[in-house]
């Protein structure tokens, strides 16, 4: 999965900032041991995570134990899987064997997972060694990361900025250098508003690319939850973020929606074509995200994509009924477990929420379920024609950490810059989030939407991105030592 190594300087570098890709590359090459990979990864945090509050479970005695067995495991010339000794973080919100699933609830702190669930099961088939626990806000329902159970996770970039949600421990994780894979999922952004706020990439599957269970669950989610969320991965590097996504679509029998297509899709006619929108339905979109968008599909044209303005399928009329048809079920399945054990905090935003969408009844969200197929196949007629649409994330820059939680204002306007974010998990299209450079010296990223099933050409387009914008983390470190 990984592609031909961008530099051969990594000995020079400590092991901690290094790809999965260059651990796994230097690990089958002898040039050094899981343990001593491990022993960089753990020392680092150790000596950040106390104040950044990204890993909220600490595993690293065990990861250390564990990376040793690995390196006896490769010297008697066992069998080494894509992520053989490579540390990864699982955020704590999907199932790790004997251990809690709390969900940012301190009702839940002590729910403890009978199995792992596939991502984490796919992981360590793989050869990974899960490290710690990555925070998560209440119900994993806020674009910001803090709870009453474990507190707040602060931004690596800047502890006044949100680190997003509501992966935001897995973006502070990966920002930070606590390794290079980090686990996530994502149904209305939590993958990529962290992406975005922490200057990282990733990217949210299609439905049913990466199989997804809970063995703690007490119930099935509802129907448009289960259409809505997956499972993914951010890191600092896009060519890790197609590792780690390759490796976590291994099948499971317990993911019903789960889809056995082959994660390279066939060729399609080259040049490739990508749509561009700048289309803000009437939101303030900031300059410094237009130019952004500009700067990506002149990387994008340089690097023999064509590249075309086209007026795109309506994005804002799927995230209303992001808010209105899964308000329904958010409001008669998950309202009542915040309002009995939520803080006051989630209780007001899920009011804003569910001012934001005007909530419907339960005849339109019949409706509302069957009006959804027609708005993808709308999606679906154009992305037959365009394969890739590059679009706006986030319209407006990083937020500060508690913007959602100022009042009904300040959550709305976050939302409706957040159109490109809800309206693609709507659809269940695959979209990526990529670096594009820095707006008011935070991270800021753009939006990549495919085919279904075809992330393989979304992570082409991300890459060539980044070839040229550069690794984003790399500023934040080097500003580290100079300070």
């Amino acid at each position: 999965g990984c592609r031909a190594p961008r530099n051969s300087i990594e000995m020079t570098r400590p092991l901690w900032q290094l790809s999965a890709c260059e651990m796994s590359e230097g690990l089958r090459a002898r040039r050094f041991l899981a343990i001593e990979i491990m022993e960089s990864v753990t020392g680092r945090v150790r000596a950040l995570n106390g104040h950044l509050n990204a890993i909220v479970s600490d595993y690293t005695e065990q990861a250390l134990i564990d990376a040793k067995a690995a390196d006896a495991a490769a010297a008697s010339g066992g069998a080494m899987g894509p992520l053989h000794g490579v540390p990864v973080t699982i955020k704590t919100n999907i199932d790790v064997s004997g251990t809690p699933t709390p969900n940012g609830l301190p009702v839940f702190k002590d729910l403890i997972a009978p199995d792992d669930s596939p991502v984490v099961r796919n992981l360590r088939r793989a050869g990974a060694i899960v490290i710690g626990r990555t925070n998560t806000p209440e119900l994993s329902m806020r674009a910001t990361t803090d709870n009453p159970l474990h507190g707040r996770t602060r931004n690596p970039w800047d502890e006044a900025a949100s680190p997003g949600g509501s992966s935001g421990g897995a973006s502070a994780a990966a920002a930070a250098g606590f390794g290079p894979i980090h686990h996530g999922n994502d149904i209305g952004g939590s993958l990529r508003f962290p992406a975005f706020t922490c200057g990282l990439a990733t990217v949210k599957p299609t439905l049913g690319r990466i199989p997804a269970f809970n063995p703690s669950a007490l119930a099935e989610r509802g129907l448009m939850s289960q259409l809505m969320s997956v499972q993914g991965a951010i890191c600092r590097e896009v060519r890790d973020v197609r590792l780690a996504t390759r490796v976590m679509t291994e099948g499971d029998a317990r993911d019903p929606w789960w889809v056995p297509v082959p994660f390279d899709g066939s060729p399609i006619e080259n040049p490739v074509t990508v749509a561009v929108t700048r289309e803000s339905h009437g939101y303030p979109i900031h300059a410094d995200i237009l130019a952004g968008i500009d700067r990506a599909a002149e990387y994008l044209s340089d690097a023999g994509y064509h590249v075309v303005e086209v007026k795109t399928p309506s994005i804002l009329s799927a995230a209303q009924s992001w808010f209105s048809v899964l308000g329904h079920e958010l409001q008669t399945l998950l309202l009542p477990v915040a309002q009995e054990h939520g803080s006051q905090t989630i209780q007001d935003i899920f009011a804003h929420y569910a001012r934001i969408g005007d909530v419907i009844d339960a005849e339109s969200y019949r409706t509302g379920i069957a009006e959804r197929t027609a708005m993808t196949r709308e999606w679906n007629l154009f992305l037959d024609q365009y394969p890739l649409v590059l679009s706006p994330f986030l319209m407006r820059p990083t937020y500060p950490w508690d913007y959602d939680a100022r009042g009904f204002d300040a959550c709305a306007d976050l939302f409706r810059s957040a159109i490109y974010s809800t309206g693609v998990n709507y659809l269940s299209l695959p979209a990526g989030v990529v670096p594009i450079g820095l707006i008011d010296d935070l991270p800021a990223g753009v939006q990549l939407i495919g085919r279904r099933y075809r992330e393989d050409l979304i992570l082409d387009a991300m890459e060539s991105i980044e070839q040229r914008v550069g690794v984003l983390v790399q500023r934040l470190w080097e500003r580290e030592t100079r300070d």
